[in-house]
């Protein structure tokens, strides 16, 4: 695409099916890396990745070429199959479908990006669900909660 120049950053946050608690810190980084891979294979760029055991925030550098819900969608997709090829839990895994993506300004990377990697420190002090509602507060989205994500507290 010549002559096409972008600034895109996208925060993706999306959740383990019913909140479960299945993602391990013994095996998390793998499946960051993993994701990684799928990112970079599809030629965007990856600020940051991290998550708890029951969901995951990745910061991206999008180009307008790439499809969002198609990135999102591959992610699940074969990041569900690879840990159940790689075992990584007795329980069954799966994604929970739909997902959070905000929007970010270049003079926001930096405070995103520690947000980010300092996810487990900050679920300490605040639950995912006040998080994501603080999210859609924040970015002004109007919602109907019957939709959003299953909270089983």
């Amino acid at each position: 695409m010549a002559d096409t120049y972008s600034q895109i950053y996208i925060q993706i946050v999306f959740a383990v099916k019913n909140r479960n608690a299945l993602i391990s810190s013994e095996w998390e980084e793998e499946l960051f890396k993993y994701i990684t891979g799928i990112i970079t294979n599809k030629k965007q760029k990856l600020i940051a990745i991290n998550g708890t055991s029951n969901h995951i925030h990745i910061f991206i550098g999008m180009k307008p070429t790439c499809c969002l819900s198609d990135l999102v969608r591959e992610i699940k997709k074969s990041s569900n199959q690879f840990i159940e090829e790689k075992r990584f839990t007795p329980f069954k895994f799966d994604w929970q479908s739909g997902y959070g993506a905000f929007s970010y300004n270049h003079s926001q990377l930096d405070n995103v990006y520690k947000y980010i990697i300092n996810q487990k420190e900050h679920h300490k002090k605040k639950t995912f669900r006040d998080e994501y509602h603080e999210f859609l507060k924040d970015f002004q989205i109007d919602y109907n909660e019957e939709y959003l994500f299953e909270w089983i507290d």
